[in-house]
């Protein structure tokens, strides 16, 4: 597996696992309808696991462009491969996002609440204050990709003393499942925690796609994309700067 394929079946494996927990609570008619915020958080933290634990060996699982942005910045990943990872993880996210519609048909169909559907695909704030909302999505992008900094190491030594690079997912998958979780539960209230443009640009351009009633909330788009990306470059000038 190269990781081109590595990024889009993690990306995609964790947007299914993710998303569809979303569905499971909010889609009426499942067996989990209402069940709540809390379940929603822990399963993204088990849906990271998921698709960290797939992908890590091979392509170290940053399964988010602002996670290979912010890697990048810090010089822990060669920028001639930024635009294929975060390719793979843009189709990797529509992959996902296509797969939790097929195994919710009956439910889209069922549920009345456009909003309510679009939150199986990408994120809807929970009070629509855009600067409001920017800031949540910049502290909890900066918080996750300040700590991954720390977690993924960009070298282990081997006992023959010879160095070879690792990714994140080498490190394991649980430390960065256990983030995501507390992030969820801690700053994910205010906007549903986006924190990755490819787990929210990518489900919400199928939401366009597929024949689902509803806007798809463009007009918002544009702040679960801009927000990771400041909190990213950041997490990263400070990591620089305590070196």
């Amino acid at each position: 597996m190269t990781p081109f394929t590595a990024e889009i079946l993690g990306t995609m494996l964790m947007t299914l696992l993710g998303n569809g927990v979303v569905a499971n609570v909010v889609l009426k008619g499942t067996k989990g309808n209402n069940s709540g915020w809390i379940v929603i958080s822990t399963g993204w933290g088990f849906a990271v696991f998921v698709g960290v634990a797939v992908a890590g060996p091979i392509s170290g699982a940053h399964l988010n462009p602002i996670i290979t942005l912010g890697l990048a910045l810090i010089g822990k990943f060669a920028w001639s491969q930024v635009a294929s990872y975060i390719l793979a993880q843009m189709i990797g996210g529509m992959l996902g996002a296509l797969l939790v519609w097929l195994s919710h048909r009956d439910h889209f169909s069922a549920t009345e609440g456009e909003s309510d559907k679009l939150s199986c695909f990408c994120t809807v704030p929970a009070i629509r204050n855009y600067s409001s909302n920017l800031m949540s999505e910049i502290i909890a992008t900066f918080v996750l990709i300040f700590v991954i900094f720390y977690i993924a190491g960009p070298e282990l030594v081997m006992s023959s003393d010879t160095s070879a690079t690792i990714g994140l997912g080498t490190v394991g998958a649980l430390p960065v499942a256990i983030l995501v979780w507390a992030i969820g539960l801690s700053l994910g209230g205010t906007t549903g925690f986006a924190i990755n443009p490819a787990r929210d640009l990518g489900p919400r351009i199928m939401h366009a796609i597929l024949p689902i009633k509803g806007s798809s909330d463009w007009s918002y788009s544009w702040v679960p994309l801009i927000g990771p990306i400041i909190g990213s470059c950041l997490a990263a000038a400070l990591y620089v700067v305590l070196l």
